[in-house]
């Protein structure tokens, strides 16, 4: 929506240009102006990556600060509804008439004109001489997201009555406990176990009874980091 205080701010938008360009060499002017004109191609480039990379949930605006009545240069993935040759936003008026504006607005709510909520990010390119020349605009619409975000909170939700349980075998824990103590005393950890220290530290699992856990071989394979047929071959 637009502001009725919109043109106002653009005329002093310009007029603040003038005053910066006024009495400027006509060489400085011309390099200033080519030099802006390549920062702006960059920044389309810059957009037009962007869009590509996150649609379609991101709109990707390039705004001219320079003519702020047709401020609006690209526009990938329209959410919005505007267009090329639009003007520029009451944030773009505001960064045009002030050069110490924040230049990166990161991660604020917004709201697209049909009422979808949005997160968005705004960042003012500047050029050599500290005048805001141009911004790059990115409009998330969340609203999809926040759907995820509520059936995912769903699915992960255990409100049931505790229950005491694991899908852990019995005695899992045990025989991970028994291997890191092993490894602890070597000053090792369990992976870094040699050959002839891992046949020791089976023949203490298989004294301490350990090995007859169902899945026991394959529980300690896993946690020494070898193969189960490594794990039999030191268990003999």
């Amino acid at each position: 929506m637009r502001s009725t205080s919109m043109k106002t701010k653009a005329r002093t938008s310009a007029a603040a240009q003038a005053k910066r360009t006024s009495g400027r060499p006509a060489a400085s002017a011309a390099s200033l102006k080519s030099e802006q004109a390549s920062l702006i191609e960059q920044v389309q480039r810059i957009a037009e990556g962007l869009g590509q990379m996150f649609a379609p949930f991101t709109e990707v605006v390039v705004h001219d600060l320079r003519t702020p009545k047709q401020a609006i240069l690209a526009i990938h993935n329209n959410l919005s509804g505007r267009a090329v040759g639009d003007p520029a936003t009451e944030l773009g008026l505001a960064r045009i008439a002030d050069d110490d504006f924040p230049p990166v607005l990161a991660n604020y709510p917004n709201r697209f004109a049909d009422g979808r909520t949005a997160k968005s990010t705004s960042i003012g390119i500047k050029d050599s001489s500290g005048r805001y020349v141009a911004a790059l605009c990115l409009n998330a619409d969340v609203t999809l997201f926040r759907g995820f975000q509520h059936m995912l909170a769903q699915f992960c939700c255990t409100d049931g009555d505790a229950v005491a349980d694991t899908l852990d075998p019995a005695g899992a824990d045990a025989i991970r406990q028994r291997i890191d103590a092993f490894a602890t005393r070597l000053a090792a950890t369990p992976r870094e176990l040699k050959t002839e220290q891992r046949r020791e530290l089976m023949q203490t699992l298989k004294a301490d009874g350990l090995l007859e856990i169902r899945r026991a071989m394959e529980i300690v394979s896993q946690h020494l980091g070898v193969s189960r047929a490594t794990v039999y071959n030191d268990a003999k």
